[in-house]
């Protein structure tokens, strides 16, 4: 039930539920294509993009050359430059002025909320919230390096950090808390657990939460190399005896989420439930940047008392899992002393994994790509395979721990039923500066996993069915119905009277819009083949509507 404000009724410890989800990764553009990169075992990790680091940086050089890391995970440079301004209302020139990142993060938080069935125009004035975790400013330093006369009107805002989260908050209308923040690598997945507890004190009622990182200067790189974090060969061995540092990632994820009550009243779909949460620092330790096993061992404590989950019924943890040779070992014994307790039996031990094997580490971002990786997993009742584990690091004793490192694909199941909801799992991530977060994640309610099914197969379609695209232009718009007609077509167990229920409900309805009208999905596919040629085909309606306000039709 929500307040007269629109909010729900504040619980300290009420479930949250993760409604949508979007993602931008190296070799994984959307959230569909990540998890076949995660159940293929597949490495995106790449020599770095040609002319990425040409620039001088007039740092001094070693050797010859900059320290700047040749591999890690990219993503394509049209991914990068390429931003639908006019779609966002933002001029080409302060588009340009911009930093990539703000320009991402706009991308990435309508997706979610696109994948969530949310029309982005319903919630202006609202008090949605966005938490994004940001912790670099390589755009900032490649316009600097131009001096004054690189500096116009738009880079105050442009080159703003702050600006990330206010850009989304300001372009939807949306009126709840607006954060941009930096915890270092914890960052995105701190950002999800502000966002819980917002939803929780009744400050929001809906958030978007999530991280970027772009890496574009060669001085973050080379920074990371000279503090020696970064492996040599750039492999990430996570938990493996030849771990040897990290290998750095870019890109970034968003998350849209709700009350659970209020997602299961409203029909909404759920990839999984947020149980609890907790943040905390290693206030102390050896040094600055060393993690400290007691501060981790307390988080996890905390986390798990606040969800209501007992730690020995936990099946999988989402590592921070760097591959470096101090933080590894620290992370392992206090995952053991906590989830590998004495109750857990000895032929069930705790699986652990860490994405960065698959995409690099996104730094500010890393937190919630392990997130979105766990998300999938639960949805899909999936485990996948962490990559480069051979032979474990020796200062890490698995079988005393009750750890075992997941290296197949595989179905996840949790108990004799089978229920989705039974399967239980944690995600780390700490950042250099010793702030540490841990997320507990549950499957989505019996409930909910039953109506999705029941969606999927339902029968009782009218005998012409309406696919509506639309877009901003006429290419958009062209655009937009190759985009479907291919998501469409790989995706056979969808009904065609699903599809066109959700494109008429929950996408927004720009000025150049299509009607596609058939029986079924043949001649559904072939209306939409002519909207991308911009043809003619029977039960084909086009037009242009001048003024349209973004609303459903």
């Amino acid at each position: 039930m929500k307040g007269s404000d629109g909010t729900s009724p504040s619980t300290t410890d009420a479930p949250i539920a993760v409604v949508g989800l979007s993602c931008r990764l190296p070799g994984a553009p959307d959230p569909a294509t990540f998890r076949q990169l995660l159940r293929d075992g597949a490495d995106a990790i790449t020599e770095a993009p040609e002319g990425r680091w040409d620039a001088d940086t007039g740092a001094p050089r070693r050797g010859g050359a900059t320290d700047a890391p040749r591999r890690g995970g990219f993503l394509d440079r049209d991914r990068i430059d390429h931003f639908d301004a006019a779609f966002f209302g933002i001029s080409p020139r302060e588009a340009a002025a911009m930093d990539p990142q703000q320009r991402l993060t706009l991308e990435l938080t309508w997706e979610a909320l696109e994948d969530a069935g949310i029309l982005p125009d319903r919630l202006r004035d609202s008090r949605t919230g966005v938490y994004i975790g940001v912790i670099a400013d390589d755009y900032a330093t490649l316009i600097r390096r131009g001096g004054p006369e690189a500096i116009d009107r738009h880079s105050f805002t442009g080159l703003h950090r702050g600006i990330i989260a206010n850009r989304v908050s300001y372009h939807l209308g949306l009126r709840g808390p607006s954060l941009t923040l930096d915890a270092g690598q914890a960052s995105s997945l701190a950002a999800i657990h502000l966002a819980c507890e917002g939803i929780r004190r009744g400050e929001t009622s809906i958030a978007i939460a999530g991280g970027v990182h772009l890496n574009l200067a060669p001085e973050s790189g080379i920074s990371a190399a000279r503090f020696g974090g970064l492996s040599p060969d750039g492999v990430t061995y996570t938990f493996d005896a030849r771990a040897n540092g990290f290998v750095r990632g870019e890109g970034g994820g968003a998350v849209v989420l709700k009350p659970l009550a209020d997602a299961l009243a409203d029909g909404d779909p759920v990839y999984c439930v947020v149980r609890g949460s907790a943040l905390n620092n290693d206030g102390g330790g050896d040094h600055l940047t060393t993690p400290h096993q007691e501060a981790q061992e307390d988080l996890l404590r905390r986390a798990y008392r606040q969800a209501g989950v007992d730690p020995a019924r936990v099946q999988y943890v989402e590592l921070h899992g760097t591959g470096t040779k101090v933080g590894d070992p620290i992370e392992a014994a206090a995952l053991g002393a906590v989830l590998g307790s004495p109750r857990r039996p000895t032929d069930a031990p705790l699986l652990v994994g860490s994405a960065k094997t698959n995409v690099g580490h996104l730094e500010g971002a890393a937190g919630v790509v392990g997130f979105i990786k766990t998300a999938l997993g639960l949805k899909h009742g999936e485990l996948f395979p962490s990559l480069n584990f051979r032979t474990p690091n020796p200062d890490i004793p698995l079988d005393r721990l009750k750890l075992r490192v997941q290296t197949t694909s595989e179905a996840w199941l949790a108990d004799a039923a089978g229920t989705r909801e039974a399967l239980t799992a944690g995600v780390s991530s700490f950042g250099v500066g010793g702030t540490n977060c841990h997320v507990v994640l549950s499957g989505a309610p019996e409930l909910a996993v039953a109506r999705d099914v029941a969606g999927a197969e339902r029968k009782d379609a009218p005998a012409r069915i309406p696919w509506v695209v639309s877009g901003r232009s006429e290419a958009a718009l062209r655009a937009q119905a190759g985009r479907l007609a291919s998501y469409v077509e790989e995706r056979a167990e969808l009904s065609a009277g699903d599809v066109g229920f959700s494109l008429a409900t929950t996408r927004s309805a720009f000025e150049h819009r299509a009607v596609v009208l058939g029986p079924d999905r043949g001649a559904l596919a072939e209306g939409l083949g002519a909207v991308v040629e911009g043809g003619a085909a029977p039960g084909l309606v086009r037009g242009v509507v001048v003024g349209g306000d973004g609303r459903a039709v």
